[in-house]
């Protein structure tokens, strides 16, 4: 998936088949870790590139594109779809749960608005509902690294294939 405008040009390749690798090009750090979280918990690789004009468009814009390419990366499979996990780092702990329903919705708890953007927009943009509760926590790095970690762990689980479809109401797919 590739995205550019006049803020910002990203490209991402997921492999849901992956080992967690990952090859993240960003001048913003604390993102760059975040990503690299994320990959190596849900041992997606990970291949992403991002620049642009700020961090609000930078991370707005690889939410959406990362969000689009995991939904791309699900296709038509039969998935576990949901996860809830929680994480503990240092004074944090927190929780995220997902559906990954093609039924968008994000209710997100976050002490950085920009980190409560990405998560909303990545929600947004994967067809997933995401849910995320901070149970404990000061340091606002920790809360957020857990939330990473969580979300990694909750799509390692959701995107698991199965055999059969988890529905009541018969065929659920991302498309």
């Amino acid at each position: 998936m590739e995205r550019k405008t006049k803020e910002t040009d990203i490209s991402a390749k997921l492999d849901l088949d992956g080992s967690g690798e990952y090859e993240i090009s960003c001048d913003i750090q604390f993102f760059k870790h975040m990503l690299e979280t994320l990959s190596r918990y849900s041992s997606m690789n990970m291949n992403v590139r991002i620049s642009g004009d700020d961090e609000h468009h930078i991370i707005e814009d690889s939410a959406m594109i990362i969000g689009s390419a995991l939904k791309k990366a699900v296709g038509g499979s039969t998935i576990c779809r949901m996860s809830t996990r929680t994480v503990v780092m240092d004074d944090a702990m927190v929780m995220v749960s997902i559906d990954m329903a093609d039924r968008p919705y994000a209710d997100i708890e976050c002490p950085d608005t920009m980190y409560s953007h990405f998560f909303r927009s990545f929600a947004m943009s994967s067809g997933m509902a995401m849910h995320t509760l901070i149970f404990r926590g000061t340091d606002g790095h920790h809360i957020i690294e857990a939330a990473f970690k969580a979300l990694g762990l909750c799509i390692k689980d959701a995107v698991r294939i199965r055999d059969k479809e988890l529905s009541t109401k018969g065929t659920v797919r991302m498309k």
